[in-house]
C-alpha cells in the first residue's frame, strides 16, 4: 500500500493506493473522523453499484454507520442540475445533516457529481473519494467538483477538498477495455506535462498497463497522483501552475460538449485534445518531437487521435469559447515546451486554433 499527502494546510488529506483497501474502509473512516452518528450517503452509478456497493455498505454497517445510497445512470449526462436536485431531496429525506458525509464510489463523473453535492448541501459537508476507474486517479485528487451545462462541461462547480482518497486497485479489474484505455490517457498526461522519465516509462510499459499488471499499475497510479498532488498543493484554486493540468482539455471538453457527452469518453476526448495541443506547441516554435511523441504514445495505447468527421468545426469552436479557459477575450492553452515541460500560453489567435482543429480531423 502506498500513501501520499495533498498538502493544503488545514485542508490537507491523504491518498491511499493499494489492493484490498475497501476491506479496511471502516478503519480509514474511523482514523479520519468520518462521523458515525449522522447518516452518510454513498453516491454511485448503475455500472459500479452491482460490483462494489454491497461490500462498502456491509463494512460500514458492521461498524455502526447509517448508510443510504443514490444510484445514478452511468455517464456524463448524470452531471446535471436536475440530478443534483434529486440527490439533495433524497439526502434530506434520509436525515443527512451538517455532520454527515458524502461518499463518491465510482469514476470521474460520480466523483465530480458527489463532490458538488457535498459542496452544496448545507453549504458544504465532508466527502470521501473512492475512485473505481483509472481515470479517476486524476479527478479524485484536487477538490474540483462540478456539474455540466448543455453548453459547457464543468461550468457549474466549486473547489471542495475530500477528507481522503481511498484507491483500491482491485476495483480496476472489473473495467472494460475501453475504460482502461481512456483512463490511462490522464496518466500519460501527467508524464507529458511534468516528468519526461515518467512519460518515457508510460510509453515503454504500455503493454503492462493495458493488461493491468499489478506492479506496473500501482507504480503508475502513485506517480500520477504524486504529480497531481504536488501541483494542487502549490496552486489549489488554479491561479497559475494548476492550469498545466488542463493539457488537452480545451479541445477535449469542446469535443465532449458537441457530442452531447455520450459519444467520446473523457479520456478519449482529451487524448485528441493533447495531440492538438502538441501540434499547437510545434506551431509556436517548440520541437517537432513533442507532436511526434505525443501522437505516438496515444496510438500505442489504442486511443483516438482524430476528431470524428461528423462533428462540426463551427460547433467545436463555439463550445471552446464557452469553456472556463476562455478568459478576457483570449483562449488560454496549456502547451509543451518539451516532453515533461508544460507552459501556459495566452493570447493564441482563434484562427490558429481553428487550423489545429481542422488538422485533427485529418489525423491518421
Amino acid at each position: 500500500m502506498k500513501q501520499l499527502l495533498v498538502d493544503l494546510g488545514d485542508r490537507s488529506y491523504p491518498i491511499y493506493i493499494g489492493d484490498g483497501i475497501l476491506d479496511q474502509i471502516s478503519t480509514y473512516f474511523g482514523k479520519h473522523q468520518i462521523n458515525p452518528r449522522s447518516p452518510l450517503m454513498i453516491i454511485t452509478d448503475d455500472n459500479i453499484a452491482p460490483l462494489h456497493l454491497k461490500k462498502v455498505k456491509d463494512h460500514l454497517h458492521e461498524s455502526g454507520y447509517k448508510v443510504c445510497e443514490y444510484i445514478v445512470p452511468a455517464g456524463e449526462t448524470s452531471k446535471s442540475l436536475t440530478m443534483l436536485e434529486k440527490i439533495i431531496g433524497v439526502a434530506l429525506d434520509a436525515g443527512l445533516d451538517r455532520k454527515s458525509s458524502i461518499v463518491a464510489l465510482g469514476g470521474g463523473v460520480v466523483g465530480d457529481l458527489a463532490g458538488f453535492v457535498a459542496a452544496s448541501f448545507m453549504r458544504g459537508i465532508p466527502f470521501v473519494q473512492i475512485p473505481t476507474t483509472i481515470l479517476a486517479h486524476d479527478s479524485s485528487v484536487g477538490g474540483k467538483v462540478a456539474v455540466n451545462h448543455p453548453k459547457a462541461k464543468n461550468i457549474i462547480g466549486a473547489f471542495h477538498q475530500p477528507q481522503m482518497v481511498l484507491y483500491d486497485t482491485s476495483t480496476l479489474k472489473t473495467l472494460p477495455e475501453r475504460e482502461i484505455k481512456a483512463g490511462l490517457s490522464e496518466l500519460i498526461k501527467h508524464g507529458l506535462i511534468w516528468d519526461a522519465k515518467f512519460a518515457e516509462w508510460n510509453h515503454t510499459n504500455a503493454e503492462k498497463l493495458l493488461a493491468l499488471d499489478t506492479e506496473a499499475l500501482e507504480y503508475a497510479l502513485y506517480n500520477g497522483c504524486k504529480i497531481k498532488a504536488h501541483v494542487v498543493s502549490e496552486d489549489e484554486r488554479e491561479n497559475g501552475l494548476r492550469a498545466i493540468l488542463n493539457f488537452g482539455h480545451t479541445i477535449g471538453h469542446a469535443l465532449e460538449a458537441v457530442s452531447n457527452y455520450n459519444e467520446l469518453l473523457h479520456g478519449e476526448a482529451i487524448a485528441i485534445g493533447m495531440v492538438g495541443a502538441a501540434k499547437l506547441s510545434v506551431h509556436l516554435g517548440y520541437p517537432e518531437r513533442i507532436y511526434k511523441e505525443t501522437k505516438s504514445v496515444f496510438k500505442k495505447y489504442g486511443l483516438p487521435i482524430q476528431i470524428p468527421n461528423h462533428l462540426n468545426v463551427d460547433e467545436i469552436m463555439e463550445a471552446m469559447l464557452h469553456d472556463k479557459k476562455f478568459s478576457e477575450g483570449q483562449v488560454v492553452f496549456t502547451i509543451l515546451k518539451d516532453i515533461g515541460e508544460a507552459h501556459i500560453q495566452r493570447g493564441i489567435s482563434i484562427d490558429l486554433i481553428r487550423e489545429i482543429v481542422e488538422h485533427l480531423r485529418l489525423e491518421e
